[in-house]
């Protein structure tokens, strides 16, 4: 019992001694863990790991010198590349995460939009394209700036993708296309010629005597195109050398159209229909075969209707012949483009020196272009029902303001080979209605491809 009694403060002693030890022990790992949290706590990890846009990251367009046309709020401006997700289900999310509208969308408006600068350039040149004609082909006549050939046309609400010509070829396998009208429509055949061609190389099985209509194949695709002279796409008598310069007025028929397109309208799967400045010249008016009256005809008793008058008269006959015609293929009805001829016309001294595109707000219609595309967008507008009523496919396209903004695509003095080669002063034509190949109606062809893709496709 005194043995016991001994040894009971001893191992009490050191039992205390233990639970000191373990209790030290216990405080000082808590403490350890509180430490190291801690200092979990204060780092950064995600500044280290968030991602920094590298110079390279970002493409940077270098126009040429004479570019000032400012693209900030044009070009997309989420330049940061986006975090990997970590996993499937931690996906990053963005503010105001709403999808990009497609070109396909009602609401997009394709033709509403700003030239940019594209470094990319012309997918052809007048060297690798032998279907630009003389007076639309400025590299070989020698027009020195470039700077033209960079620009794309950018919708402001939607993307537009760019021409496809292995895919329109395919899409147009065993069908046949015409473009109908005056000059600008033969000018725009030359453009799609080339742009195709860049696929397979049309060749031509068909011209008229004057060389104004004309038909080629694209042999492996069983396509044709055709561009098919129709200027007034009515009925009309013209006596004017291949000059421009006539010996009489126009004899036109209002109430007619001309035959040139009519007959073979049910055998063109898709075309583009365009009229317009011809209507400004001078010329007599006939309806049931009876004169009725003229425009700008001073040495003749006629009553002077004006050129609206004929243009109205006209476009309703054209676009009612369309709308009940129960056509089975697609139809375009493509509106008037803008000249930018300035202190003068074409005839007394009219001139286009400009060497880049425009801002909108920056230039004006002339009074003449205005009224002839009012009269388009009206006549269309009348007739657009009556042709979703009899199932026609009939479309509009409208190029006026986009072709407006440059100012810069004429062929100008340069209509000619080498104006200026033996006097750099020389007094010469100038053309600011036509426009330069390759150029801004290159464009025409990425609005009108993505047209049909949307219609055909839907």
């Amino acid at each position: 019992m005194k043995l016991n009694w001994k040894l009971c403060p001893s191992v009490n002693k050191y039992n205390q001694l233990l639970l000191k030890l373990a209790v030290a022990i216990l405080l000082m790992g808590l403490a350890f863990r509180f430490l190291f949290f801690s200092s979990q706590e204060f780092s950064s990890p995600d500044l280290e790991t968030t991602p920094v846009v590298a110079k390279t990251d970002v493409a940077e367009a270098t126009p040429p010198d004479n570019f000032t046309i400012d693209v900030s709020e044009y070009e997309d401006q989420n330049l940061e590349p986006e975090k990997e997700p970590d996993d499937e289900n931690d996906t990053p999310q963005k503010e105001n995460d709403t999808p990009q509208k497609d070109s396909g969308e009602e609401k997009c408006d394709i033709f509403t939009g700003d030239w940019i600068p594209d470094q990319s350039g012309p997918v052809y040149t007048n060297a690798s394209c032998a279907f630009i004609e003389g007076h639309q082909n400025c590299m070989r006549n020698g027009r020195p700036d470039t700077g033209y050939l960079y620009w794309r046309w950018k919708p402001r609400n939607c993307q537009l993708p760019q021409f496809n010509a292995e895919k329109l070829l395919s899409m147009m396998r065993n069908k046949t296309w015409a473009l109908i009208g005056d000059s600008i429509s033969r000018n725009h055949v030359q453009s799609l010629l080339c742009m195709l061609s860049t696929v397979e190389k049309a060749v031509e099985v068909y011209h008229d005597e004057e060389f104004k209509s004309k038909t080629w194949q694209f042999p492996s695709y069983n396509f044709s195109l055709l561009v098919v002279w129709s200027p007034f796409l009515a009925k009309a008598a013209i006596f004017e050398d291949i000059n421009g310069v006539s010996t009489s007025e126009v004899e036109l028929h209002l109430d007619k159209l001309d035959k040139k397109w009519t007959e073979q309208y049910f055998n063109i799967d898709y075309m583009i229909i365009s009229t317009g400045k011809w209507f400004l010249k001078s010329a007599i008016y006939y309806e049931n075969d009876t004169v009725v009256g003229c425009h700008y005809c001073p040495k003749r008793n006629l009553t002077e209707l004006g050129f609206d008058y004929a243009y109205n008269k006209t476009l309703y006959h054209v676009m009612d012949f369309i709308a009940t015609s129960k056509h089975k293929g697609l139809v375009f009805f493509r509106t008037s483009t803008p000249d930018h001829f300035e202190n003068g016309e074409w005839h007394n001294g009219g001139t286009c020196k400009k060497t880049s595109p425009v801002n909108e707000g920056e230039i004006e219609i002339k009074d003449l272009h205005r009224i002839l595309r009012n009269i388009e967008l009206a006549a269309f507008q009348d007739t657009a029902a009556k042709a979703v009523e009899n199932g026609v496919k009939f479309k509009l396209l409208d190029f006026t303001n986009l072709l407006l903004l440059r100012p810069d695509g004429h062929p100008g003095p340069y209509r000619s080979f080498h104006p200026f080669a033996e006097d750099k002063n020389a007094t010469v034509q100038n053309d600011c209605l036509h426009w330069c190949l390759p150029g801004p109606l290159d464009a025409w062809n990425d609005l009108i491809m993505e047209m049909m893709v949307n219609t055909l496709e839907n």
